[in-house]
């Protein structure tokens, strides 16, 4: 296909076309009424001439004197510089300038000759045979008493009249020239004229289409274009305002598709990634940059995930499912797949919404254990108490030794009950702190704190001749809460003691590091089997539930350890090995 052509090649080359044609047209013209001109002219003067010889010759025509009508002919052709021929009515030659007549043929048959006799005048131009040259004739009649006595002819070369026609030409073509040159000079400043500010409206309007809205040019042209200027103008602001509004959609859309934490991902009906937000990506483990314009079955290599998707586009009705997905470990989504319309209502795809929910369902698993347990651990002792005090009513009550020892049981049940409900208000009580206004921080000496939960702890210590070790700097300070930081390092030597051996030793060791402080409780009892060290802090978890139980515990103290370390910002982590003992290393990190 060939190239369009600019606009100034396209008006210039024209205007010199028709300078051109215009140029020529007249020249021609004007050399052919010019050598009309010219030959009417030469004509009128040839036909004078031979007037003027008809005059000096006319008395040696009748009675005919052909010797001295020649000599009159070469004399008054050489002072004229035109040929004269004398020609009788039969067409004989008797006198001629330049020739010798006896030599000369009949003349009857020329074209001027023909053309006297029938009329006054005659012209011709053709070739002379005798003269070998193009030659223009003019005869005229010579008459006396309304007859023909003889035909008086002159002639000149066509040289001289083609030599005056080419000086004059030559003068209008160089005319020509000077006009053609002002012309061109002209339609280029014309042509620059008009495409010079279609140039500027074009630059304009390719910047516009870069989005480089720049002011609009000042264009001095015709009021056409200055209309259009006007008309492109009033679209660029239309157009700008168009694209802002839907830049700030876009940006506004794409803001809170990232900004949600549900995973959307939107497909084609050729299960064809159309977009996916960076939640999506990290609930799926995929990559956002690489995974549109691909299929689902390429991004995530998840067989639940594609038969859900497969489903969406095939349903009629919004579908919901949970999916389980192994990414970070085995994990459960929730999925809402949904048909994906356009504007005008045809189905195009599916969006699929996932959330993450694996925490969500461990959370209810956790929930329905803790309702479960809590359950147990309160309805053991009411069960208990109900038993014993049925007994009593029964008639045990009338036996001293029976009814005594039936109270102390049913006492010990009491303590144990009321041990749990406090644990619990305890615990809800670090939650609520933790979650609305925070717990309060004071700088504090951590000797000072462990100092005090081993006091708390001495009685039960020395009950099982267990030696409480402890090393702490006593520079050492740190921002916490003393009492809650002290209640947790009584619960974890409490669990100590319980679980370590007569005579055994408990250490309690103080660090501080380039960010944190550590506190760990290390004992030398029977150690914990590495399947239960991940559900070691929740709530009423025990490794072993009778021994648990038979030592007095509520399976509470560990979870109240790890919400009053959370409440500081800080974690709680244990190691362990069966049959050398546990290590509990509180971490607080610098407020």
């Amino acid at each position: 296909m060939p190239g369009k052509k600019r606009l100034f090649w396209q008006l210039y080359p024209s205007y010199l076309l028709i300078t051109l044609i215009s140029l020529v047209a007249v020249t021609w013209y004007a050399s052919s009424s010019i050598r009309d001109f010219y030959t009417e002219q030469t004509i009128s003067d040839l036909e004078a001439r031979a007037r003027l010889f008809e005059q000096q010759i006319s008395e040696h025509i009748d009675p005919l004197d052909a010797k001295t009508i020649d000599q009159i002919s070469k004399k008054a052709g050489k002072h004229a510089l035109t040929r004269i021929t004398v020609i009788l009515p039969s067409g004989k030659v008797v006198g001629d300038s330049d020739e010798n007549p006896a030599t000369m043929d009949n003349h009857a048959d020329r074209p001027e000759f023909i053309g006297a006799i029938k009329g006054n005048r005659g012209t011709s131009i053709r070739h002379s045979i005798t003269l070998d040259k193009d030659l223009m004739y003019v005869a005229v009649r010579l008459k006396r008493r309304a007859h023909t006595i003889a035909v008086v002819r002159t002639s000149i070369p066509m040289t001289s009249i083609d030599d005056a026609l080419k000086i004059i030409q030559v003068k209008i073509l160089l005319g020509g020239l000077v006009m053609a040159l002002f012309a061109a000079i002209l339609s280029l400043f014309v042509s620059r004229r008009i495409t010079s500010p279609i140039e500027q409206i074009r630059s304009w309007a390719e910047s516009i289409a870069r989005g480089e809205f720049q002011l609009k040019p000042s264009v001095r042209a015709s009021e056409e274009i200055k209309a259009l200027c006007e008309s492109l103008s009033r679209m660029a602001e239309d157009l700008r305002e168009r694209i802002d509004i839907g830049v700030r959609q876009r940006n506004e859309i794409e803001a809170m598709f990232s900004s949600m934490i549900e995973g959307v991902i939107a497909l084609d009906m050729e299960e064809l990634v159309i977009n996916m937000n960076q939640a999506a990506a990290e609930i799926l483990g995929c990559d956002l940059s690489a995974a549109k314009g691909r299929s689902i079955q390429e991004v995530v290599r998840n067989t639940a995930l594609h038969e859900f998707v497969r489903e969406t586009i095939l349903a009629h009705n919004a579908i919901e499912k949970d999916i389980p997905i192994s990414f970070h470990g085995e994990g459960l989504v929730n999925g809402h797949g949904t048909l994906l319309r356009d504007a005008e209502g045809k189905q195009i795809g599916a969006l699929i919404v996932l959330n993450d929910v694996t925490r969500l369902r461990k959370l209810e698993n956790i929930r329905r254990d803790f309702v479960s347990n809590v359950s147990h651990e309160i309805k053991t002792p009411i069960t208990a108490i109900k038993g014993f005090v049925e007994t009593l009513r029964d008639g045990a009550v009338t036996n001293p030794e029976d009814a005594e020892r039936f109270l102390g049981i049913i006492e010990k049940h009491v303590d144990r009950l009321e041990a749990i409900i406090e644990d619990l208000l305890n615990l809800s009580k670090i939650e609520q702190e933790s979650e609305k206004e925070g717990i309060t921080l004071v700088k504090s000496r951590i000797s000072e704190i462990l100092q005090s939960a081993v006091q708390a702890c001495h009685v039960r210590a020395a009950h099982k001749e267990i030696n409480i070790e402890i090393s702490c700097a006593e520079s050492m300070v740190e921002k916490v809460d003393p009492s809650l930081i002290e209640q947790a390092v009584v619960n974890l030597l409490d669990n100590a003691i319980k679980y370590s051996d007569d005579g055994g030793i408990v250490r309690v060791e103080a660090a501080q590091g380039e960010d944190e402080v550590t506190i760990a409780v290390q004992d030398q009892g029977a150690g914990i089997d590495k399947k239960h060290l991940s559900r070691l802090f929740e709530r009423f978890y025990r490794v072993d539930k009778a021994r648990s139980r038979q030592l007095g515990g509520t399976g509470l103290g560990l979870a109240i350890v790890k919400h009053i370390v959370q409440a500081h910002g800080g974690k709680v982590l244990v190691e362990s090995t069966l049959g050398k003992g546990s290590t509990f290393t509180i971490h607080l990190p610098f407020a």
